[in-house]
């Protein structure tokens, strides 16, 4: 039997590489970061509330992509800014509920993105079927089911790590709580715990991109054969553009979670990209060029300024 007084009762995230020098330049461009990411989603959130005309599927999952990416921020952001005024320090119990958190909306989020992928395919390959196939009975169920299917994910790895024993060194590897720099501190053997991390989040992140893929090749298809220019190009830069932001949601969780953990400045960094960059640009990238979304939010602006 493990004694209970060796256990950890907090962690030391030793934060982003490199930043020891920067800590007040880096706090104020992560606080800027941090802010635009939740005006830019809490903007879009009630322009599609207050446009009926925007009342469709593909808005109704952009505003619950905007609302996990209001959470999914706010689960890394305000800590790593902590880092920076010195505070590196984080409870055992707040380390399990900043893993289970990330990893329950980033799960979310990566099966969010599939179904909007769907949505966009059966849009532009199957219009006549559109009213049947993403009905809102189907379009709730579809959102349900990310949260429901996210937090089982996420519960699995959290029970799965937090019943290891830790005793020795509490130092982080990273900016946050994640699985890998977490189970290398672990006093037991971590080899069920990696594989079950592969297998899971791996499968679950290669058969959602997949899935994306073949629905974007799809629609491809599809846009080369309409007949204006025009069309073609409008349609083609708005899925290049979704494309490029899914890319700097997956490409990391592909570099984090299926391959070896070294703890390097570069395995490190990299998550940034993940957990900060992709919830800002979303809002951008998906909804605030639609001219409807810049008429509500120019009307917003006009009433803060009165």
């Amino acid at each position: 039997m493990y004694n209970k007084s060796s256990m950890l009762t907090e962690f030391i995230l030793k934060g982003i590489p490199h930043a020891d020098y920067l800590c007040l330049p880096l706090f104020v461009f992560f606080s800027l970061i941090y802010i635009f990411t939740l005006m830019g989603n809490i903007l879009l959130i009630v322009a599609v509330k207050e446009t009926p005309a925007l009342h469709t599927p593909m808005y109704f999952f952009l505003t619950n992509l905007s609302f996990l990416d209001l959470l999914f921020s706010s689960v890394t952001l305000p800590k790593l800014l902590g880092t920076f005024l010195l505070d590196k320090t984080i409870s055992f119990t707040g380390c399990v509920c900043q893993l289970y958190f990330f990893h329950f909306f980033g799960s979310c989020e990566c099966f969010l993105y599939t179904i909007m992928a769907y949505d966009r395919y059966v849009a532009i390959c199957r219009p006549l079927y559109y009213a049947r196939l993403m009905s809102w009975r189907i379009c709730m169920s579809f959102a349900c089911g990310c949260w429901l299917t996210g937090s089982l994910h996420s519960m699995t790895h959290t029970i799965l790590t937090f019943s290891l024993h830790y005793c020795g060194c509490n130092e982080i590897d990273n900016f946050f709580c994640d699985i890998t720099p977490v189970l290398k501190l672990a006093c037991a053997d971590t080899t069920v715990n990696k594989a079950v991390t592969l297998a899971n989040i791996g499968a679950i992140a290669l058969l959602c991109f997949i899935l994306i893929l073949t629905s974007y090749v799809h629609i491809l298809i599809a846009i080369m054969k309409k007949k204006t220019v025009d069309a073609r190009r409008k349609t083609f830069s708005t899925c290049v553009s979704h494309l490029i932001v899914v890319l700097l949601f997956y490409v990391p969780c592909v570099f984090i979670y299926m391959r070896p953990y070294s703890g390097s400045a570069l395995g490190r960094t990299i998550p940034i990209f993940q957990t900060l960059f992709t919830p800002l640009l979303n809002p951008i990238v998906y909804s605030l060029r639609n001219k409807q979304v810049k008429e509500v939010l120019k009307k917003i602006g006009r009433g803060i300024s009165l």
